[in-house]
């Protein structure tokens, strides 16, 4: 017997492309479709400030099939089609993609004096809307990300073979890498510094006090206050925080410990961090502002504040943290939930109230993502740079951590500065004597038991990658061509090594022989120019054998 066929269902209530083809096989949308009966696209609540999109701008003007393809395109993903997209995302492919590219279509149709069809979207039009992004004055960040998510659309067109799609040869419909090395172009958000980091923790703690007075205003300002205090203690994500559900808090195995876990929507995972849970004698003193503030303490304050609110709150908010009466404007009355553009302006508001500045002056920015690479710094700081401890309270792999989220702390910068003036006060005051020992990169004064020396009898010190800044190192004349053997070693490990790790742990040392040593020798009279050309350039061509390649294959051994 036969094996039964089944037939899948139909939504109906999809959108669809209403469309033929004609002779050649292009696509051809129906003429009594375009427009349709409503151009606009309802995105509903997101973190955005978007709710809707027109597409009305974009029909009768010649290039209807396009405008009506992208439109149901929207509508599908959307309807949960394609692609398991978020709406803020479908939202961001409107105005951040398709505004732009509509334009550029817009503009090819009046150029060509012709009509343009779907037969059209091909490398010859992606070539020219790539040169209108260029054309439009941003940055190459801001062209890459215009280009991505018009490019999601399209692509989710020509897989539903509504578009031809070319994946591969010179005739592709997507160039392979439009945008080469545009990530080093961009630059991601600071740490911030420890006057700075204390000044934002003195002003946070005096702000927040009038959350734990019995008739305490539960506004917007004072929620997203309580926000960056959490922020600033756990490092956490702007999404999750803002999304914070209130079974957040669970608990931890650990005595007077709680975990916090939140919910990463773009990983589809949560993350969790151990908080200190407040203790018999805080409870004791909850009424005394001068204890300390505990940040699961904060939390289930502002949960216990924004209790009555949560059976009001719109049922795509129910359960939230956040929740604040609106107190102005049409809305008022309504009950909703602090929001990404909120968050900012209160921020603002803090700048200015406090006139928090940073080392230039300027009002200090401030935002979850500089707070969150703050904590990451506290943290590798506290534990003596341990990368793994630092990405485990991140929540990050060690790569991400090491690359997108620590930078060289102010101390670090400091010390090879200071040692630095020091190694130039020795050389310009002449105090190299005869007890200093000959090594690979000039002269010790104490190579048993110097600063960084194994400091027992008999040994030898190798710890050569401190030399620079320790306190017995001296260097001659003659010990050019070793320390610039050493320098242009240096140099060779960017190629070996993540960029961000070599700026962090060698890129000093090139600087500080440059500026500190040759350059303040030069000045002085100390070096002449002649000798330090030839060394270098002899270092360059011929390195000393104990900086080769060949017998050291990595400085770590050093370090």
């Amino acid at each position: 017997m036969g094996k039964r066929k089944v037939f899948s269902k139909t939504d109906l209530s999809v959108p669809q492309v209403e469309h033929s083809h004609d002779s050649a096989g292009n696509v051809v949308i129906l003429p009594d479709v375009i427009p349709p009966t409503n151009t606009t696209v309802e995105f509903g609540r997101n973190t955005s400030h978007s709710r809707s999109f027109d597409f009305a701008r974009w029909y009768d003007v010649g290039i209807d099939p396009i405008t009506y393809a992208c439109q149901r395109q929207i509508e599908r993903f959307l309807a949960g089609q394609d692609d398991d997209v978020t709406i803020i995302t479908v939202a961001s492919y409107c105005t951040n993609g398709l505004r732009h590219f509509l334009d550029c279509c817009m503009l090819r149709a009046a150029a060509l004096e012709r009509d343009l069809a779907l037969a059209d979207v091909n490398r010859d039009l992606i070539d020219g809307y790539l040169a209108h992004l260029a054309g439009l004055g941003v940055g190459p960040t801001s062209q890459r990300s215009r280009y991505s998510k018009t490019k999601s659309v399209l692509h989710a067109l020509g897989r539903r073979g509504l578009i031809l799609l070319v994946t591969s040869g010179d005739a592709a419909t997507f160039p392979t890498n439009p945008f080469p090395n545009s990530n080093r172009k961009y630059k991601g958000e600071t740490a911030l510094s420890k006057h700075e980091r204390q000044a934002v923790t003195v002003a946070l703690k005096q702000v927040i006090k009038p959350i734990w007075a019995d008739d305490a205003p539960l506004t917007a300002d004072l929620l997203a206050f309580a926000l960056l205090v959490v922020a600033l203690h756990t490092g956490r994500n702007t999404t999750p925080l803002l999304e914070m559900g209130r079974n957040c808090l669970r608990p931890h195995p650990k005595d007077n410990t709680v975990f916090l876990v939140l919910w990463k929507r773009r990983g589809y995972t949560s993350s969790k961090v151990a908080l200190r849970a407040e203790s018999d004698i805080e409870r004791l003193l909850e009424s005394t502002p001068s204890v300390r503030t505990n940040v699961e303490r904060l939390i289930r304050r502002v949960m216990s504040l924004t209790e009555p609110l949560d059976a009001e709150a719109p049922d795509d908010l129910r359960g939230r943290v956040w929740l604040y009466r609106i107190r102005g404007g049409p809305a008022a009355g309504q009950v909703t939930s602090l929001s990404g553009a909120m968050l900012a302006q209160a921020t603002s508001r803090l700048v200015a109230k406090y006139g928090l500045t940073d080392s230039n002056g300027q009002p200090l920015r401030i935002n979850v993502s500089r707070l969150r690479k703050t904590f990451a710094n506290r943290i590798f700081e506290l534990t003596d740079g341990d990368l793994a401890t630092t990405a485990a309270a991140l929540g990050n792999t060690l790569q991400v951590a090491d690359q997108h989220n620590l930078a060289s702390g102010e101390d670090a910068r400091r010390n090879w500065r200071f040692m630095g003036e020091i190694l130039v006060e020795e050389l310009l005051t002449r105090t190299i004597g005869a007890t200093h020992k000959d090594t690979p990169l000039g002269h010790c004064a104490d190579s048993a038991y110097g600063q960084y020396a194994p400091k027992f009898e008999g040994a030898t010190c190798m710890n050569f990658m401190n030399c620079l800044r320790c306190k017995h190192y001296a260097v001659t004349a003659e010990d050019l061509y070793k320390l610039f053997s050493f320098y242009f070693r240096v140099l060779a490990e960017r190629s070996r090594m993540d960029k961000r790790r070599w700026a962090r742990e060698y890129a000093h040392i090139p600087r500080l022989i440059d500026h500190y040593i040759v350059a303040e020798g030069l000045r002085r009279g100390t070096f002449k120019t002649a000798a330090v050309d030839a060394a270098r350039e002899r270092a360059r061509t011929q390195p000393h054998p104990f900086w080769s390649v060949d017998l050291i294959d990595s400085l770590e051994v050093f370090a």
